[in-house]
């Protein structure tokens, strides 16, 4: 792996305990090592999204974290949306990175201790019209050309645990050989 230059920060850490679709800011969340962020109801070793469980209840757990761009947010605000960090049921906001364009397999350093390795994108689901009417469309969008670009974040799964904290520096590690791009999990 080879580390990136691009400097990130935690702008907002989330978790809750129930399957609901915000997740509440915290003053910090631990990850847990193979497990993902403790106390969240998306944390363990086989996959806790009740969709996917339904299908699978033993396929690994691929979205042990999910990682929301501030950025993002902002970019709403001119199409009539406001959300906030957690609002979206990611555990981690950020700022200074390009989520979307990250490759698979990318490491991201959190804090002094915690590193995610990236397993896809996140898909938005219909659940998000229910928290916004017509949300998922600013989310989801199909070019021109008919490429799928996603806005919804990214999954990762816990390599090495610790706390996270907002205000916190994110390091990228970007890994070696040919960049594969993110698919959905």
């Amino acid at each position: 792996m080879r580390h990136d230059k691009r400097p990130g920060t935690v702008v907002s850490v989330s978790r809750d305990d129930l399957h609901r679709f915000s997740k509440p800011a915290v003053g910090s969340i631990r990850l847990l090592a193979g497990i993902g962020v403790e106390g969240d109801s998306h944390a363990g070793v086989t996959v806790q999204h009740r969709y996917a469980k339904k299908r699978n209840p033993l396929a690994p757990n691929l979205c042990q974290v999910h990682f929301m761009a501030a950025e993002l947010f902002d970019d709403l605000v001119p199409t009539g949306y406001t959300v906030t960090p957690g609002e979206l049921g990611e555990n981690v906001t950020t700022a200074g990175i390009d989520l979307m364009t990250l490759p698979l397999g990318t490491r991201l350093h959190l804090g002094a201790e915690a590193v995610v390795s990236i397993t896809g994108m996140r898909s938005p689901c219909s659940l998000i019209n229910g928290y916004q009417k017509g949300l998922m469309k600013q989310l989801i969008t199909t070019d021109a050309v008919g490429t799928v670009h996603r806005r919804g974040g990214i999954m990762g799964v816990v390599v090495t645990g610790g706390v996270v904290n907002p205000g916190d520096g994110i390091r990228v590690e970007l890994p070696a050989g040919e960049h594969v791009p993110l698919g959905v999990v």
